[in-house]
């Protein structure tokens, strides 16, 4: 390694929880139940969460309101937060929205995640709330949409998602 490179050297160490006793509990539990023992810290988030460094904030049935601070180790290499951050920002907020309102026993996977980018991330941009909201939940689909914005309101993107729900075993 260069001077250069041991100059401009980042280092980042985080850990998370045993995701098997989220698993285990969470299939006895309603979506509501669940997460709000998450936002507890009776279960551990999922380790994506720490991964991002991403907080679940609120959670009321049918909606669920992340939060992040974009960072450097988010971007790609042109200087924004990579557009996989935004989807997975999306993609868990409209999920939870959707988690919020399944019954004890009831799974659910996304089958499509459609994203628009409005505008760049960056360390610039301050705290954004990923924020999802369901539209619709039936016996074995349902639909959600959603956005990311800033603490003033500014948008940066929006999103809607269809999961598959099925009995959880």
């Amino acid at each position: 390694m260069t001077t250069a490179q041991n100059e401009t050297q980042r280092t980042r160490t985080y850990s998370w929880e045993d995701q098997t006793i989220g698993a285990k509990v969470g299939a006895t539990l309603s979506g509501m139940e669940y997460l709000q023992g998450i936002m507890a810290g009776l279960y551990p988030p999922p380790a994506i969460a720490h991964t991002l460094d991403m907080a679940l904030e609120s959670v009321e049935e049918g909606k669920a309101v992340f939060s992040i601070v974009p960072q450097e180790f988010h971007y790609n290499p042109i200087g924004g937060v990579h557009g996989g951050v935004f989807c997975t920002m999306l993609d868990s907020a409209l999920a939870c929205a959707i988690h919020s309102t399944l019954q004890a026993g009831t799974g659910y996977t996304t089958l499509e995640l459609k994203v628009n980018f409005i505008r760049p991330l960056t360390i610039r941009t301050g705290k954004v709330l990923p924020i999802g909201t369901l539209i619709h939940a039936g016996r074995s689909t349902a639909t959600a949409e959603g956005k990311i914005v800033d603490e003033q309101g500014k948008l940066y993107a929006h999103a809607t998602t269809t999961c598959m729900l099925f009995p959880w075993k």
